[in-house]
């Protein structure tokens, strides 16, 4: 089992998961493609030790393990794995510190991708 970052990240990319992240395994798309590889961050399913400790940092709610990812988002978990054929697109990125968002903001990203509660 592997964790899959969605499309809740997209566009709003907090990068406190990578902090976390003891294998160093979340990676963000450096490359041109952005309509294959929308502006978010990726886990690399076989680097991921599946130890979980990214999920609970996410203030976007966007990190689940593969198997729980809702079936609206359901794309994005081909969306992670599909990174490893572009690998050197990718790098770990460095968390500079953003805002966080509020329980609103949260909730109409949700909104935003079909997701409710």
């Amino acid at each position: 089992m592997t964790w899959v970052i969605t499309r809740l990240c997209r566009d709003c990319v907090d990068k406190s998961c990578v902090d976390v992240c003891p294998v160093e395994c979340i990676y963000e798309y450096k490359g041109d493609d952005s309509e294959t590889f929308p502006n978010q961050l990726y886990i690399q399913p076989e680097e991921c030790i599946d130890c979980g400790a990214c999920e609970p940092e996410c203030p976007w709610e966007a990190i689940y393990e593969d198997a729980s990812v809702p079936e609206v988002l359901s794309d994005d978990t081909a969306l992670n794995a599909k990174m490893m054929d572009d690998q050197d697109s990718f790098e770990v990125p460095v968390n500079e510190g953003t805002d966080q968002p509020t329980p609103e903001q949260v909730a109409e990203n949700k909104a935003k991708w079909n997701l409710t509660a």
